[in-house]
């Protein structure tokens, strides 16, 4: 069995939440607990699926693992660096891609890709051919000198996935990935994790599309109210049933027959 490269252990994050937050949310409390003592690992090369209703504290996990924001409580340890204590040693192990990043229109994806590359301290000659390969693998090459602003949807998403793992990552992180993407993209964005697998990566993913984690993951942590409430491998929980239907078996006994 793989070793765990990856620990979340008791991470607790809470805000405070605006008059209008408030409102929004039909409470009179004036803090919301987004992850509440969550604790899970991911192995050595493989992918772990986290999933989850909206609002359930995925995106929050992830961002907490990626050291964009402190934890309130609690640790996330990669490769035995903490994201408290060497978060630089962390973000030297990670790739983050998540729907919420924004490319500066402006810019174009080989300008971006060049930047990124020196951000993380790439050779110049290392870059140039991790750019070609990538480019060429997710078909930016005959884009990239075109203004990001003038590109599609999926080809903006597909510049965010290669410029999250210029640095060639052994860990990466994905929020939503294939989250609005045609059906063409969704399938390259698929196809790809698949190859990074093959490749010994480590990926932790982060969906609410069941055919996407029973295509892909190894292991699955459902995630309500920002607690793990079921985890085990894929195949455990889809034994008898479909991973949907374990899931609102899940969420049902866990909301008190609310679905």
């Amino acid at each position: 069995m793989n070793q765990e490269i990856l620990k979340v252990e008791n991470l607790t994050k809470t805000f405070r939440l605006s008059l209008k937050q408030r409102k929004i949310e039909k409470t009179t409390l004036t803090e919301k607990i987004a992850v509440d003592k969550l604790s899970f690992s991911v192995r050595e090369g493989e992918i772990y699926g986290l999933l989850g209703p909206n609002g359930a504290g995925k995106t929050t996990t992830l961002r907490v693992i990626a050291t964009l924001i402190r934890p309130g409580g609690g640790d996330v340890f990669v490769d035995g660096a903490s994201v408290v204590h060497d978060p630089d040693a962390v973000r030297r192990q990670i790739g983050f891609l998540t729907s919420e990043l924004k490319l500066e229109e402006f810019f174009t994806p080989g300008y971006l890709f060049d930047f990124f590359a020196e951000l993380h301290g790439l050779s110049s000659d290392v870059a140039r051919e991790r750019k070609k390969y990538l480019f060429e693998k997710f078909g930016i090459d005959e884009f990239a000198e075109v203004k990001v602003g003038d590109l599609s949807t999926g080809m903006k998403q597909k510049i965010s996935l290669v410029i999250s793992i210029v640095h060639d990552p052994k860990i990466i992180i994905f929020d939503e990935p294939t989250n609005g993407l045609d059906v063409l993209t969704a399938r390259t964005v698929t196809d790809f994790l698949e190859e990074l697998k093959k490749d010994g990566k480590t990926i932790l993913l982060s969906t609410h599309i069941f055919s996407l984690v029973e295509k892909l993951c190894d292991r699955v942590g459902i995630i309500i109210d920002g607690k793990m409430v079921r985890e085990d491998t894929l195949a455990a929980l889809t034994a008898e049933k479909s991973l949907e239907d374990v899931f609102f078996d899940v969420y049902r006994e866990v909301k008190g027959g609310i679905a």
